[in-house]
């Protein structure tokens, strides 16, 4: 078909397209798409508290599915669950509490809370894989697991396990080696590989690399590299062997372990 030219009023670049969804009164912090499986489904967090969903309905029509407002602060992250534990969206706010939403059959909506995870305010949740450690490679345990992981303004990060339906921390103590608020945080997938890991990303300028060999164990951290300047996001690979980093600089980085352990620069991502 011929092309066709869309007056957009800018007058440089444009560097993206977007539509506009009307629902929040204030900036709208993050939004993410919900699995496919699902249908087509957007989530939306904003400074004034709310939670939405949209669905798309006809092409390129989308409407509110449900509005979530149980927090009463900025509601900073929010973070879909692997498809394999149904439609459940975690979501972290400045008042200090996790809520973390499941799709019922019926329609509606249940709702757990993490009351106080970070009382200074959550910066960063991130979902653990649901097949357990090791589950693909002889163990045989095939049961869903739903864990997460969050960082706070409180310097730490935590983890968190849904038992009989209420969420604990299932780390003791909180894993303490920033020094500073914890931007980021991102659970690896394992792939069947007997450990969990995660990376979390502070102001402090470090990535730190947590490991866990098996449930019950303490998780043993590891500096991965002091970035001289803030940490904004890190991110796995979809094997989970590569990192990728964006600090400060305005550098996005990509690391590696190494045979021996240690973390090595594998390139700068050049724009």
């Amino acid at each position: 078909m011929p092309s066709q030219k869309i007056e957009t009023g800018h007058q440089d670049t444009v560097h993206d397209v977007a539509m506009d969804f009307y629902g929040h009164q204030g900036p709208v912090w993050q939004v993410a798409w919900a699995h496919p499986k699902f249908g087509s489904l957007l989530a939306s967090c904003c400074y004034d508290g709310r939670v939405i969903i949209w669905k798309e309905g006809n092409q390129n029509e989308w409407s509110q599915a449900h509005m979530f407002d149980e927090h009463k602060s900025s509601v900073n992250l929010i973070a879909w669950a692997p498809h394999e534990l149904g439609l459940c969206l975690a979501c972290g706010s400045s008042d200090g509490n996790i809520s973390v939403f499941t799709s019922r059959a019926d329609g509606g909506w249940d709702v757990s809370r993490i009351d106080q995870a970070h009382p200074v305010g959550v910066t960063s949740v991130s979902w653990a894989p649901s097949t357990a450690p090791g589950a693909l490679v002889g163990s045989g345990l095939l049961d869903p697991v739903q864990k997460l992981c969050s960082g706070g303004c409180d310097n730490t990060v935590k983890v968190w396990k849904l038992y009989n339906g209420t969420w604990k921390m299932d780390c003791f103590p909180a894993l303490q080696m920033h020094t500073d608020w914890v931007r980021d945080v991102a659970w690896a997938p394992n792939l069947g590989l007997p450990k969990s890991t995660i990376a979390s990303a502070s102001q402090d300028g470090k990535v730190i690399i947590w490991t866990v060999a098996k449930e019950g164990d303490q998780w043993e951290g590891k500096v991965l590299h002091d970035f001289g300047t803030p940490v904004w996001r890190v991110s796995w690979s979809l094997t989970g062997n590569i990192l990728a980093v964006a600090d400060g600089n305005n550098n996005v980085t990509l690391w590696k372990e190494a045979v021996d352990g240690e973390w090595q620069q594998v390139t700068v991502v050049e724009p």
